[in-house]
This record gives structure tokens, C-alpha cells and sequence, in this order.
């Protein structure tokens, strides 16, 4: 929210997020209940000429300018060896506690996360299916499309359970200047309705 507050670009709210994350770090609860949990968080940041994608681990993170075709996040990390952007110290803090050696190619999902990135895009995961939905429609993704697959409960990116989806967004952001950008937000706590 601060992005959007504070920025006139998908760029400069990268800029403010990872600011802020450097000042202040990022934690707390994920749920309402007493019990634990916390994860950190990525980010899909566009705007009408760019975007981006963030992840983030603690106070380290990854940014990776997205230049075309079909782009996704869902509770893991998965911004691998392609990395446009990066915490001054993120390769020095991974070697120093013996994630990575300094020698072979760097792997930002691989070092900090304990997903093996060789089997993130063929798991069974939301991250997985939603990658699979999305690469199905390549090249004619309508504003229809992306609210079906946000939709979809089998894929499980439309959660159910202990875990609900709470909301989902669409936006059109047309590169034309002169036409308006269109949101699109649920109004009701399950997107299916």
C-alpha cells in the first residue's frame, strides 16, 4: 500500500518497499488465532510500461524485472538465477552462513528457501498450478480469464479451509496513456462468489 502511496511507478515502489524493509524488516502473525505463523513476503509490481517481481527473506530480498509472457507468486520463493535487483549484502550474508559457496551460479530460491526450485514448477503446488493456468491462456489473457483462474479451487490458488483466499484483484493497465486502468476487486471473502 505504501508502493501505491508513494510511487508514480512499478520501479520506484520497488524502491519504497525495500526501503522500508531495510528500516524496519518485516514480521507478525498471519493469522488472527493464537497460534504462530509467519512468512515473508513477495510482491508483483506493475505498472502500464514495466513490472516487477519481489521476494523477500527476512530483510534480504530479490527483485526481477519481468520482460515478457507469464509471470506468477504464491507462498514460495521462486526467483532462481535471473536477478535484476538485490540486497547489497544478499551473496555475502548466504556464504557467510554456508548456503552458498561463492562459486557456482547464485540461486535466490534455492539459497533461501528450503524448496528445491527443480521441482517448484512441476510439485503440485498453487504456485505450480497457477504458473500451469496462466502459460495455458499465454499470449490471450483477458480480464475473464484471470478472474476464472483466480477462481479455480482445484488448483488450490482459491484456498478452502483453515487457509482462505480472502480476496483477489484483477488489473488492466493499458501501455496507452490515454486510457484508463481498470481494477477489479472481490467483494465478498471467497472470489468464487
Amino acid at each position: 500500500r505504501l508502493g501505491l502511496e508513494r510511487a508514480d511507478t512499478a520501479e520506484k515502489a520497488l524502491n519504497v518497499i525495500v526501503d522500508l524493509l531495510g528500516k524496519y524488516g518485516q514480521g507478525g502473525n498471519c493469522m488472527e488465532s493464537h497460534m504462530a505463523f509467519t512468512y515473508y513476503n513477495s510482491f508483483l509490481i506493475a505498472d502500464r510500461k514495466e513490472a516487477w517481481v519481489l521476494e523477500t527473506s527476512g530483510k534480504y530480498w530479490a527483485a526481477e524485472k519481468v520482460e515478457g509472457g507469464v509471470r506468477n507468486i504464491s507462498n514460495q520463493l521462486s526467483i532462481t538465477t535471473k536477478i535484476d535487483r538485490e540486497h547489497p549484502k544478499l551473496k555475502e550474508y548466504a556464504k557467510s552462513n554456508g548456503w552458498w559457496d561463492g562459486e557456482k551460479e547464485f540461486d535466490f530460491a534455492a539459497t533461501y528457501s528450503y524448496v528445491n526450485t527443480a521441482r517448484m514448477t512441476t510439485s503440485g503446488g498453487r504456485y505450480c498450478e497457477g504458473y500451469k493456468l496462466l502459460n495455458k491462456h499465454k499470449g490471450s489473457i483477458t480480464p475473464e480469464i484471470m478472474m476464472e483462474i483466480l477462481r479455480d479451487k482445484e488448483s488450490g490458488i482459491n484456498m478452502e479451509g483453515g487457509f482462505m483466499t480472502t480476496g483477489s484483484m484483477v488489473s488492466v493497465l493499458p501501455q496507452q496513456p490515454n486510457l484508463p486502468c481498470i481494477h477489479f476487486f472481490t467483494g465478498t471473502p471467497d472470489p468464487a462468489r
